[in-house]
């Protein structure tokens, strides 16, 4: 019979500290009753998908809603993969959405807390620490298969239910201790495995805090816990570093339930507490009349950056994510109109079980009305913040007038309905296009009843008596002397009883002096527009107006 502490010894010389060490070095938090301690665990891989972001606020507003913890660790034990800087980028992109870690990586590289190290390269010492545990409790063996034995198994075992190292397929599980020692002597290379306590057809049952009760197949296979450099391989590090780091709730997606008899067995063999599990559903698009996954090959929102790079502010993307992680929000945010969304009570049980939609469509229709509820000065500090680094132009535009900007960015601003003309901050360069001369665009398209020949008389007369210092009331009011010398009415409803008789109303005469001004039929307060033109802007616009029209009655 083998002696297990003589072989973890021998397995692990250079080992001299025991679980009871790191247990009183990693106390459980002194945090209130039901506070939850969740974490965003990337690998540093460089690509921060939208699935990602949406798993992280997830995991960030559980811990936010419970006055918790959400921390960040890096699992990087597949150097193959690592990008440098990837992780920095990753928690930027995070801190654009309003997600700051209380701990762990920050996103200049430093590390925060008194539960770390928080890159997994880091906590070898530690991983190797529980390894060693595990032997000595019998539950761990070193393997010594080659990769072609390991094929050679995978080859026998085309016909049977359970693929993997196991029963009568783990050669290396019963070896004795002499046999062990003698490989390790000739220099062969070892894997640790788990000598897993499961039975074929025995089943576990687990709570899933979104799918509910979930049973499931125990785990049977003697993983791999420890490679043959000593790095953990995925499954055991994540145990180690949730339990270590007194984590409590787990997000991931409903991809990896299959691997949850397998956690849930190795939190028992290592004597921990398991963590409670939530797996969601994967976000789906619609596409020709189906559903898929959201796709980083055909989808540029697939990335997170694209939000970021779009202007889309945090406020407007954190509401449409609680659209889709919560049924009931929509609900509450009409009830609670002016209320900060972090008050919204996110219960993982008004998750759905089969997925949300993602839907760019309502993602704008959500921004409009979030950016329709700001402040100009608001809006201005965070278009002005986004231009700097996506266009120059529309920054150079602001840095010459920031009153001016801000004042542009007021017009229709704090109304009982506020126009929703803006979605995100790519659509403010359209969008106050005709109020700066550099990026104006003369278009003298007409609409409605007014005609180049209507045009040119209503323009001739209003050039004469527009006065960027009348009042909002003498400026409309002038606007309807017009009407009755160009043949037109200053009541639309007259206009409607009697159409021949007249050649337009009221509304037609103030189009042709929209479109002369903007180069738009559809635009915010005309009158707010006139004043902050300025007079001499005014009167250039209105004089060029005239000679394209004459040009082309």
């Amino acid at each position: 019979m083998t002696n297990f502490n003589e072989l973890a010894n021998l397995l692990f010389p250079n080992v001299d500290k025991t679980p009871e060490y790191y247990e009183n070095l990693y106390p459980a938090r002194n945090l209130k009753e039901g506070a939850r301690v969740t974490r965003l665990a990337p690998s540093p891989t460089g690509f921060l998908h939208f699935g990602h972001l949406y798993a992280c606020t997830i995991s960030y507003r559980t811990a936010k809603t419970t006055d918790g913890i959400f921390y960040v660790r890096v699992e990087d034990t597949d150097q193959k993969r690592k990008v440098e800087g990837a992780v920095e980028v990753m928690l930027e992109s995070l801190a654009a959405f309003g997600i700051t870690p209380d701990e762990g990586i920050m996103a200049d590289g430093t590390q925060k807390g008194a539960y770390g190290p928080y890159i997994q390269t880091e906590r070898k010492e530690i991983y190797q620490t529980y390894a060693k545990y595990l032997v000595e409790q019998g539950l761990a063996y070193p393997c010594f298969c080659t990769e072609d034995e390991l094929n050679d198994i995978r080859a026998a075992q085309k016909e049977e239910d359970i693929i993997g190292y196991y029963g009568k397929y783990a050669k290396c599980r019963n070896l004795s201790y002499d046999e062990i020692k003698a490989n390790i002597d000739a220099g062969k290379p070892w894997t640790l495995r788990l000598k897993s306590p499961g039975e074929v057809g025995r089943k576990i049952t687990f709570d899933d805090m979104i799918k509910g009760k979930i049973e499931m197949g125990e785990n049977v296979i003697d993983v791999v816990l420890l490679k043959t450099n000593g790095i953990p391989t995925y499954h055991f590090a994540h145990v180690v570093d949730d339990h270590l780091m007194r984590t409590t709730h787990v997000t991931r997606g409903d991809e990896w339930i299959a691997s949850v008899p397998l956690h849930l067995q190795l939190f028992r063999c290592l004597g921990f507490k398991p963590v409670k599990y939530i797996h969601f559903a994967t976000i789906m698009k619609e596409d020709n009349g189906g559903k898929r996954k959201i796709s980083k090959r055909k989808d540029p929102e697939a990335a997170a950056t694209y939000y970021i790079s779009e202007g889309y502010p945090a406020a407007s993307f954190n509401e449409y994510v609680m659209t889709l992680m919560n049924s009931n929000f929509e609900d509450w945010r009409r009830a609670n109109k002016d209320a900060d969304i972090s008050t919204f009570p996110f219960n993982f049980k008004k998750m759905s079980v089969s997925g949300a939609l993602f839907d760019i469509v309502k993602l704008t229709d959500v921004s409009k009305n979030v950016i329709s509820t700001m402040s100009a000065d608001e809006v201005f500090e965070l278009s002005y913040k986004w231009a700097q680094e996506f266009n120059k132009e529309l920054a150079g535009l602001y840095e010459k007038d920031k009153a001016y900007a801000t004042a542009v960015l007021n017009i229709d601003r704090g109304n009982k309905k506020p126009r929703k003309d803006i979605a995100k901050w790519s659509d403010i360069p359209d969008y106050v296009s005709y109020m700066y001369d550099e990026t104006f665009k003369e278009n003298y398209e007409l609409t409605g009843n007014a005609t180049p020949e209507l045009a040119v008389k209503v323009l001739t007369l209003y050039k004469d008596i527009v006065d960027i210092n009348d009042d909002k009331d003498t400026w409309f009011n002038k606007i309807k002397e017009i009407c009755e010398p160009v043949g037109c009415t200053p009541n639309v409803k007259e206009f409607k009883q009697n159409p021949d008789a007249f050649a337009g109303h009221v509304g037609d005469v103030s189009t042709i002096i929209r479109v002369a001004l903007t180069g738009r039929t559809n635009t915010p307060d005309l009158y707010a527009i006139t004043s902050l033109l300025g007079a001499e802007r005014v009167q250039k616009r209105i004089e060029n107006a005239i000679r394209h029209y004459e040009e082309v009655k």
